[in-house]
């Protein structure tokens, strides 16, 4: 794939998307923990390369990606396209001030709106989740991924560009401040606290050691246990599900 611009402008970005496309197990537990609030008509946020986009593929609803990069865009089209329940993919940037002019064909169009791992990125969060909800139908659901503890953030979020990181509490004032319902909100991925902390706060890595990353992935039914023993109470990440009225 050729993603000369956006690894220029992102290239932490790019190569975290490029190795947890090796993942597949933990991208279908991460999907398996989204998946019983999609419903009806998809619109995914941050679509990136696909990693999970390719598990919305088997929901039955109509399904549009979106990323803001234009060359991943084209990777989506390039990997996607002819899907049968593909409805669109396009660009889409859920921090513009003037949202409503510049997409007014996707306004109250969606009866989900999925943005996992993309708030963080944003400077101004309240703007995005308004934004996203603006996508939604009545009785629509906005599920909401983000990564977790502030005192975590380290010389990864960095490398990332995450502007912050989110407890529990903070991002469902987040969601309930656009006047939504929240519905849902648990921790995920408690058995990557450690590794997260040490490749960050120790080690330095600005982008996730794909090492460690392939041992994690053989791992997953270890750390899916772990998280039903801890009662997801804590982990590296924060779901939240919000309803529009």
């Amino acid at each position: 794939m050729n993603l000369e611009a956006e690894e220029q402008g992102d290239p932490g970005g790019l190569e975290t998307l490029e190795e947890f496309s090796h993942a597949p197990a933990f991208n279908r537990w991460l999907f398996e923990n989204l998946a019983p609030f999609c419903k009806g008509k998809i619109l995914e946020i941050g679509s990136g390369i696909g990693n999970i986009s390719r598990f919305l593929m088997e929901m039955p609803g109509p399904l549009t990606l979106t990323d803001l990069r234009p060359g991943f865009c084209a990777v989506l089209k390039e990997q996607y396209a002819g899907r049968a329940n593909l409805e669109s993919i396009c660009q889409v940037d859920i921090s513009l001030a003037d949202f409503d002019s510049g997409y007014p064909g996707l306004l109250n169009r969606y009866d989900t709106v999925l943005a996992s791992n993309v708030i963080e990125h944003i400077g101004n969060d309240a703007l995005a989740v308004q934004n996203c909800r603006k996508l939604l139908t009545a009785n629509g659901h906005l599920i909401v991924l983000v990564p977790a503890y502030q005192w975590l953030h380290n010389s990864l979020d960095e490398g990332l560009g995450h502007f912050r990181r989110y407890n529990a509490n903070g991002l469902k004032t987040l969601l309930h401040a656009q006047d939504m319902e929240i519905i849902f909100c648990r921790y995920f991925n408690f058995g990557a606290i450690a590794g997260w902390w040490f490749s960050g706060n120790v080690l330095k890595k600005k982008i996730v050691p794909y090492g460690p990353l392939w041992i994690y992935n053989k791992m997953v039914p270890v750390f899916r246990l772990v998280d039903h023993i801890v009662k997801h109470r804590a982990g590296l990440s924060v779901i939240a599900v919000a309803k529009t009225s």
